[in-house]
Formats: C-alpha cells, sequence, structure tokens
C-alpha cells in the first residue's frame, strides 16, 4: 500500500500534495510576465492552497473512518498536513534560493529586514508561517467540517 491510497497516511499524502500546489503556484508567478514574484502580497494566496490541502485532508480522514471525525485527531491531521506541505515548500524555497541567487538578493534590496536575511532564514521562515498557518486553518476548518460530539463514547455510533 503507497503513501497516496494508505488511510493512516492522511497527513503525508495531503501535505505533499500541498507543497505541490504551493511550489507550482510559486513557480507560476516566477514565468508569468510582469514581475509577480515581487509582489510579496500574492502569498496569502498559498493560504488558499494550504487550507485546500487540509480540507480535502479532513473529508479523507472522515471517510476513512465511518463518516467520524474526532476533534483531536482532527487537529491532528490538519496540523500535520499543514506542517509537512510548508515543510517541503520551505525545503524548495531553500534550494531555489541557492541556485537562483538573484531572488535572495531582491528580497535583501526590497523588503524591510532584508539585510537581514540569508537563504537558512528566508526558508526557516516560510517554514514558521506556514505551520502557524496550518494551525489556523485547522481550527478554522474543524469547525467548518464538524467533529463527533464531545459526549459521544468512543466507538459507538448513534
Amino acid at each position: 500500500m503507497g503513501i497516496f491510497n494508505n488511510p493512516d497516511r492522511l497527513a503525508e499524502n495531503y501535505g505533499l500534495k500541498t507543497a505541490g500546489g504551493m511550489i507550482l503556484f510559486f513557480l507560476l508567478m516566477r514565468v508569468l510576465p510582469g514581475e509577480l514574484h515581487h509582489h510579496v502580497e500574492l502569498r496569502l494566496l498559498n493560504l488558499f492552497i494550504q487550507g485546500a490541502g487540509i480540507y480535502f485532508a479532513l473529508k479523507a480522514f472522515r471517510t476513512s473512518h465511518s463518516d467520524h471525525l474526532n476533534h483531536f485527531r482532527g487537529l491532528i491531521v490538519g496540523v500535520a498536513t499543514g506542517s509537512i506541505g510548508s515543510g517541503i515548500f520551505a525545503a524548495f524555497m531553500f534550494a531555489y534560493m541557492q541556485l537562483d541567487p538573484g531572488l535572495m538578493q531582491s528580497i535583501i534590496e526590497n523588503e524591510p529586514m532584508g539585510h537581514y536575511l540569508n537563504p537558512y532564514m528566508a526558508a526557516f521562515i516560510v517554514a514558521l508561517e506556514g505551520g502557524f498557518s496550518g494551525m489556523l486553518v485547522t481550527f478554522v476548518l474543524l469547525n467548518y467540517v464538524g467533529t463527533d460530539d464531545v459526549n459521544d463514547p468512543a466507538g459507538e455510533s448513534k
């Protein structure tokens, strides 16, 4: 059983897909005309990519567990999905900044705290920001997706 069809590896599955979406979005911004990669506001769209990955991970968890979603298990799946996706994206960004020093130089010149950054710090900030965004998105989505009642005994359905 592979990682993409194992119900016990949902966080890895959707984390990889989320990272792929964010990497694709970054590369698309690099190749489209108009210097879109200089508009840091567009990184907010990564939140929607991450939100979609976490949402589908939670839905897959519910489907694979007899239509039950415990709140704390949902938190684990959502935060793990966001952390895996952000970690892989941060590793990609680190490698990309090493291969394209012009991007790092652009960050140094154009960002308020850019003078103090290097590829290691920039990648760490991407991972940290993505991890906390994953926590926030998970918390919000768990309220939207809905979880089992706290008073329902484990293993019993209504």
